[in-house]
């Protein structure tokens, strides 16, 4: 108990690793997964040295059976999270599962980051409801379990910033022993190489740690800190391209094609945005600000804006400002902005929402803890104080608990809930429903064909269903069979429109899938 109230965090980590624990086999596959696993279980083979030394070594056996569409993302979360999921499949947890365990964990190495970064500018308390008000967002609850990729950039790059600032404090402080900034250095230098491997644009985590790092200038000299720097660029480069295999070929070559392709992230998918289909590359620029109001709970926006009026006015006010502290709060805004404004300016192509850009959100509530800070200084008694936080947060746990297992699919009361969005916005659309779809569907013997990724399907089928492509075998639908099909872009309205509906998966009004009987 006297380490629980010492580190207040942990009845955090403990409450959310506790519904973790509970509910993590509730979650279907997503759309992305079973290839990225694939890559992940084919990845020892780059790292073996049996292999190596067989005389018929081929690194592109190390990108699983879709290494064309995933050699180039960097590996690093699945290479680390592997030999985890490998444990608990020993414990008889299939290998979804097991997956959607783990990254859930790695999520709350996030939650923890987020709330050590907090601590450097605002009190415990304070931090730690901004830390709740982040980790029950049911947007980042989803997909903390069903999402790969993104989720662990996002704890990467939080790990980079984080680690990096505290590097650059241990360098700049005079008496700190070489073993401490040693140990600073490796640490900020590995979440560094790890998030640039997951995603290119990991570096600017770096980029924002060299600025904090040259406000800092005027406590040591030039070439000191040219060589602290070098020595974490070093480490962190060298992380990367260990942990990427699809480095090796060519380093330099190999990411800049990487850098190109994923910054221009080219698809011409169809996206449901404001009740019309874009392709993904013809997405008007409101796109994002307009998802990043809906898919937050209500008060986010209203803190942020409060906590960074509260920020700087407190340093202007000042006779004699901290430049420092100035400072940090300037690039933690850079740290959201820099992506925004790319996103507006550039109009890259998006689609699956703006889980591309998840990373760049931990900045608006680290601002709102400020506000919290705030509103802790005016009201005096606890009482009220811990009600206005539960009122605050209120939102986050009702919709995470309304949506459960869809919490990706989230959207505000500003556009009516998800109900109100369905049909409006993108709701599921990776596909997870199909894990409830198959599994809810009690027709024996029967045919079922699925529209997109029949696998993510079969994964899910009892012996009893026959699970088929219905693209590839449409000519082979007869009466009596059945259609599985998701409402990402409106497909169930495009596919058999008179078919009878058997079965629904939904929430509220929003239908995520569902399964129709051919006549």
């Amino acid at each position: 108990m006297q380490k629980i109230r010492q580190y207040p965090i942990l009845i955090l980590l403990i409450i959310n690793i506790a519904v973790g624990v509970f509910t993590f086999r509730s979650y279907g596959l997503s759309w992305d997964e079973p290839l990225f696993y694939d890559y992940a279980s084919a990845l020892g083979y780059a790292y073996s040295p049996k292999e190596w030394f067989s005389g018929n070594f081929d690194l592109e056996n190390a990108f699983g059976s879709s290494g064309s569409d995933h050699a180039n993302r960097g590996p690093a979360y699945i290479l680390l999270a592997q030999p985890v999921v490998s444990l608990l499949e020993s414990f008889n947890i299939d290998n979804a599962s097991a997956w959607h365990l783990v990254n859930f964990l790695t999520f709350q190495l996030g939650v923890y980051l987020f709330y050590r970064l907090s601590k450097r500018w605002m009190n415990e308390t304070a931090a730690l409801a901004a830390t709740a008000l982040f980790a029950w967002q049911p947007l980042l609850w989803g997909h903390a379990f069903i999402n790969p990729k993104d989720p662990p950039f996002l704890v990467f790059f939080l790990g980079a910033f984080c680690f990096g600032f505290e590097m650059v404090d241990v360098f700049c402080t005079e008496q700190s022993a070489k073993h401490k900034v040693w140990i600073s250095t490796i640490l900020a230098a590995f979440f560094l190489g790890i998030a640039t491997s997951i995603r290119v644009l990991g570096p600017l985590a770096g980029l924002l740690v060299g600025v904090y790092a040259f406000v800092q200038l005027r406590q040591n000299g030039i070439p000191a800190l040219a060589k602290q720097l070098a020595m974490y660029a070093t480490l962190a480069i060298l992380t990367a391209f260990l942990t990427w295999p699809y480095l090796w070929i060519n380093p330099i070559q190999k990411f800049i094609e990487a850098f190109g392709f994923m910054s221009d992230n080219p698809t011409q998918l169809q996206v449901l945005f404001n009740g019309q289909l874009y392709r993904a590359d013809e997405l008007p620029r409101r796109y994002l600000p307009t998802l990043l109001i809906l898919t937050l709970t209500e008060p986010t926006w209203i803190l942020f804006a409060m906590g960074l009026l509260a920020a700087f006015w407190n340093q202007f006010k000042k006779a004699t400002r901290n430049t420092t502290l100035l400072s940090s709060f300037v690039l933690l805004l850079l740290w959201f902005l820099i992506p925004f404004l790319y996103v507006l300016l550039r109009k890259p192509p998006m689609y699956d929402g703006y889980r591309h850009f998840l990373f760049m959100l931990p900045p608006v509530f680290i601002f709102s803890g400020f506000a919290f800070e705030k509103l802790f200084e005016i009201i005096k008694t606890r009482q009220i104080a811990i009600v206005l936080v539960l009122v605050l947060l209120a939102p986050a746990i009702y919709g995470a608990a309304q949506l459960h297992p869809y919490q990706y699919a989230y959207y505000n009361l500003f556009t009516g809930g998800t109900s109100g969005a369905f049909r409006t916005y993108e709701t599921d659309y990776w596909l997870t429903c199909y894990k409830d779809a198959v599994e809810q569907f009690d027709e024996q013997n029967a045919k079922l064909f699925v529209k997109r990724e029949p696998a993510m399907a079969a994964y899910y089928a009892s012996e009893n269903l026959s699970i088929h492509d219905y693209r590839a075998e449409f000519g082979e639908i007869q009466s009596g069979d059945f259609v599985l099909v998701n409402t990402r872009a409106n497909e169930d309205i495009k596919t058999f429109k008179e078919a009878p509906v058997v079965l629904q998966i939904h929430r509220g009004n929003a239908i995520f899938c569902e399964i129709k009987k051919i006549p």
